[in-house]
């Protein structure tokens, strides 16, 4: 058994690097937001002390009658690593897994956004704001979920948006 765990440990820091010490606390407060900001801090410092293959790009907590709700926006581009659908699909799980860990939430949201080219003349802010970005996977997450039930709804899209052209290009 000891066997079977050191070697999880080991494939977990080849897939999941740590990150460059202090990055966690810097990054956590820089990229927090929502009404409960000090939460989204507590998860930012258990999310980036590990460099992701998807970058996660902001974290944000907001708490409304009663309830506790995160989210996480990942870069859809320029991975740190190689990333195919099922690997994609375990950052979401072990995503999920630390955001649950680092504090009480009820659900935690995850989408995958690339960039929209922008004309120098467009409005993006405001009323009148065009968009920048676009999302191109969503899913949410309760609080109890297992991880099998989780794996099983990426694996099949039961309850998750993939935008299947970005899929097919940017997870080989």
């Amino acid at each position: 058994m000891l066997k079977v765990i050191s070697a999880l440990v080991l494939l977990a820091q080849a897939l999941f690097p740590t990150a460059s010490p202090g990055v966690d606390r810097l990054d956590a407060a820089a990229r927090a937001g929502g009404n409960r900001k000090a939460m989204a801090v507590s998860i930012g410092r258990a999310l980036f002390s590990t460099q992701w293959p998807a970058q996660v790009l902001n974290v944000y907590a907001d708490g409304f009658n009663g309830h506790d709700v995160a989210g996480l926006r990942v870069s859809g581009v320029h991975f740190h690593a190689s990333l195919t659908r099922a690997g994609f699909t375990g950052e979401v799980l072990t995503l999920a897994q630390r955001s649950f860990a680092a504090a009480p939430i009820d659900e935690v949201d995850i989408w995958a956004s690339v960039p929209l080219r922008v004309g120098k003349d467009v409005v993006v802010a405001g009323d009148i704001a065009k968009p920048t970005s676009r999302t191109v996977f969503s899913v949410s997450v309760i609080r109890g979920e297992s991880a099998a039930s989780l794996q099983r709804r990426l694996r099949q899209g039961d309850g998750v948006y993939w935008d299947q052209e970005w899929a097919r290009s940017a997870l080989k």
